[in-house]
């Protein structure tokens, strides 16, 4: 069995897990005490594994952190890497998303920000610049914030095109660029925005989470702040796949790492009632790309229960078979080695969890 690293993003701090079997887990911790890490990548392109934290300290602000000898030491610019240029009168609340990119872009790593932004670095993270082009947008000054602020917070590459990037805020919808970021398309038809007079608009739309098929490229996921969609045109429109399951609302999103067709969700109530479904415990599974549903809770608390997961904090590996992960704001983390089919308990009595992220080292 290959060796998994499972990295937890909390309100207090980075834990930092190993384990050969993915029964028995070993964590270092709390890296960055008393900083919520709201983001953390797993970089493993040419041979090597850079750890990447986004940590924001209540006193000093937040920083993006690597390590490249997994958690043991951490690096920090002299210099803040993510900020804003002066003439955008804007400075950084937080660092949502850091999104290595693919093997074919070696150096290039994505974050994304509070304000609403995107940056990109060429140095494997050590320092970015803002992409101009979206921060310029002319309907960036319409985009609005979420209940937890205006936060750019997915990043896609497109395994076929280094060129194709989509990007994600809450809220303002779905970006495009198919021209390395020089121009930005909205790619919400189909996304409904209930709280707005317009259901159906152009941009706005409050989306939680987009997540790419490993099978086939073209086919998107999202999280809605009300639904749940799929595109079948890499994001030009978008069908409604809700049916099935006991809620639409919900935030964390992720797909199997290569069987097409599978996603993972953990539904809550609504927004005026964030709590799991009749309080309990489960993740939904679908393996036919959204045309069914089925619940999945083997191993999960059967007592009634209310930690809720945000939208980086579920996610799977890359080993086979793949392993699924959440954390919840209860300060638990669950696993699954067979593909979410049961579940153990590998942490408890953490921070609130923020962010998971996990991939097999060997």
């Amino acid at each position: 069995m290959t060796e998994v690293l499972l990295a937890v993003g909390t309100q207090k701090g980075l834990f930092v897990g190993r384990s050969s079997d993915r029964a028995g887990w070993t964590f270092t911790g709390p890296h960055f005490a008393m900083n919520a890490v709201y983001s953390v990548a797993v970089d493993r392109r040419g041979g090597r594994v850079r750890l990447l934290a986004g940590a924001d300290s209540s006193h000093w602000g937040p920083s993006v952190w690597w390590s490249d000898d997994l958690g043991g030491s951490w690096q920090e610019p002299a210099r803040p890497a993510v900020r804003f240029p002066e003439r955008t009168g804007a400075s950084l609340e937080r660092v949502w998303q850091l999104r290595p990119a693919g093997e074919e872009s070696p150096g290039v790593v994505y974050a994304g920000t509070q304000p609403a932004a995107l940056f990109r670095s060429d140095d494997r993270g050590e320092s970015f610049s803002l992409v101009e082009s979206l921060w310029d947008h002319p309907q960036r000054s319409e985009w609005n914030a979420g209940f937890g602020g205006q936060g750019l917070h997915t990043v896609l590459t497109d395994p076929r095109d280094t060129q194709a990037l989509t990007v994600a805020v809450s809220t303002g919808g779905v970006y495009r660029t198919k021209d390395g970021g020089a121009t930005w398309t909205p790619s919400n038809s189909g996304i409904r925005a209930e709280f707005l007079p317009d259901h159906y608009p152009e941009f706005g739309q409050c989306v939680h989470k987009v997540a790419r098929d490993a099978a086939d490229p073209d086919r998107l996921y999202l999280q809605n702040h009300g639904g749940v969609y799929r595109s079948d045109d890499d994001g030009l429109s978008w069908t409604d796949v809700g049916a099935g399951l006991p809620a639409v609302f919900g935030f964390g999103l992720a797909t199997h790492p290569r069987d097409g067709g599978t996603a993972y969700l953990f539904p809550l109530d609504a927004d005026y009632a964030r709590l799991p479904v009749d309080n309990r415990c489960r993740i939904f599974r679908t393996r036919d790309a959204g045309t069914s549903w089925q619940p999945l809770s083997a191993g999960l608390p059967e007592e009634p229960h209310y930690g809720v997961v945000l939208r980086d904090a579920l996610c799977t590996d890359d080993a086979d078979p793949a392993g699924v992960y959440f954390g919840n704001r209860n300060g638990e983390v669950y696993g699954s080695a067979d593909e979410g089919d049961t579940w153990t308990q590998i942490a408890s009595h953490l921070p609130d969890v923020l962010c998971v992220r996990a991939a097999a080292l060997g």
